[in-house]
């Protein structure tokens, strides 16, 4: 496939709109790292923003970052952390999953992904404060601003953070950043189930300790666990991770992880690394409240011996199974069932393409969602069939 990466945004909008003209889609991406998700997108040629780089604003005291689309993420973050700060959503690092490569910040924000902070802080979505864009018409979009409080123009902040690039090329990205934790801990409860291990979750989050991550691991060294995340200054993390080891006594034997075993743990859980899925394996995300988490996983492990871990408190399912329209419709038909929403995350492109890869929209929600493809990209050349499988 040809690739193009413009350096500016009339480089965008020039070949966006020979584009459009001669009807030629599109395969809009950064370094590429996120090709494997969703569905393939048939195209010619590529748009790239790898040559779209550089981070145009720090500012520690007003808590914002300004970046390029193809600045890549460990360069924001190592600016971040040289402040003290951090990203809030957390964002994971799937190239065990989807393939090596460095992902850029354009590509963790058109894919809205959000690591295990997102069951306390919110997901990446609610971190954009502005973004700068080219639809696929070729024009420049601009929306939001770099302050905190601003009510500068239409917000497609949210619009097009998670639009998978089929709305418009996103260019520049401004983030609300937090400042980092000086310590993290975890009380971890052993030989706990899914169920009741989303019980022990439930009460973590509902106490008085901000709890900013909780999941549930199968296999935690030999065993089922519970944990629960806590991130402060040192004597504080210290007092509310021994305050809530007391509490959640009453589920089992309950113990404190310090720094390095914590920081450790959780960026295995950010990145999904307790899937320990084979290349030939399909992985799904199912988001349902958390309450049916457990029942989610319970019912696709019955259904293909399905491998999975709960995170945010339960209310995420990541599984691993083989990639069959069964094992999809299994994950469907339990998605379903707990009322939540699938995101087929890995697969061969034989089974991306023959299924729905997210749930199919109702159809007033798609009437909408039709308008506003059109009105953003009115010849449909920017990643077709990404999501909906439309030409």
């Amino acid at each position: 496939m040809e690739q193009v990466a413009p350096a500016d945004e009339a480089g965008f909008s020039a070949v966006i709109k020979a584009a459009q003209a001669g009807r030629q889609p599109l395969f809009v991406c950064g370094h590429g790292t996120k090709a494997g998700m969703l569905r393939p997108v048939h195209a010619m040629r590529a748009i790239s923003t790898r040559g779209h780089t550089g981070i145009t604003l720090h500012s520690p005291k007003e808590l914002v970052i300004s970046a390029r689309a193809g600045t890549p993420l460990p360069e924001v973050e190592a600016k971040l952390a040289a402040s003290g700060q951090h990203l809030i959503a957390e964002p994971p690092d799937l190239s065990a999953l989807l393939g090596a490569g460095v992902q850029t910040l354009g590509g963790v924000v058109a894919t809205n992904l959000s690591g295990p902070r997102r069951v306390a802080w919110g997901a990446m979505r609610d971190h954009v404060i502005g973004i700068r864009a080219v639809n696929g018409a070729g024009e420049i979009l601009h929306s939001g601003g770099r302050v905190l409080k601003n009510v500068t123009g239409l917000d497609l902040c949210k619009l097009l953070t998670g639009s998978h690039g089929t709305l418009a090329v996103i260019t520049e990205i401004t983030l609300k950043v937090l400042p980092a934790p000086e310590a993290v801990g975890t009380v971890v409860v052993r030989g706990v189930n899914a169920a009741r291990g989303v019980a022990v979750l439930s009460a973590a989050l509902g106490s008085p300790f901000s709890v900013s991550a909780a999941c549930w691991l199968p296999r935690f060294d030999g065993g089922p666990a519970a944990l629960a995340r806590i991130e402060e200054f040192a004597p504080s993390v210290a007092y509310r991770t021994g305050r809530l080891r007391d509490d959640l006594a009453a589920f089992g034997p309950a113990e404190i992880l310090d720094d390095p075993a914590s920081r450790a743990i959780w960026r295995e859980v950010r990145d999904a690394v307790p899937l320990a899925a084979g290349w030939d394996d399909a992985i799904w995300r199912v988001s349902v409240r958390p309450s049916a988490g457990a029942g989610v996983l319970g019912a696709v492990e019955r259904a293909f011996g399905a491998a999975g871990f709960l995170d945010w408190g339960g209310g995420l399912v990541w599984i691993a199974g083989p990639a069959t329209e069964a094992a999809h419709g299994a994950v469907m038909a339990a998605a379903q069932a707990g009322q939540g929403t699938w995101t087929l995350l890995r697969a061969p492109d034989a089974l991306r393409e023959a299924v729905a890869v997210i749930p199919p929209e109702p159809p007033a929600l798609a009437r909408i969602g039709a308008r506003v493809k059109a009105a953003f990209d009115p010849s449909g050349i920017l990643n077709p069939g990404r999501l909906h499988g439309e030409v």
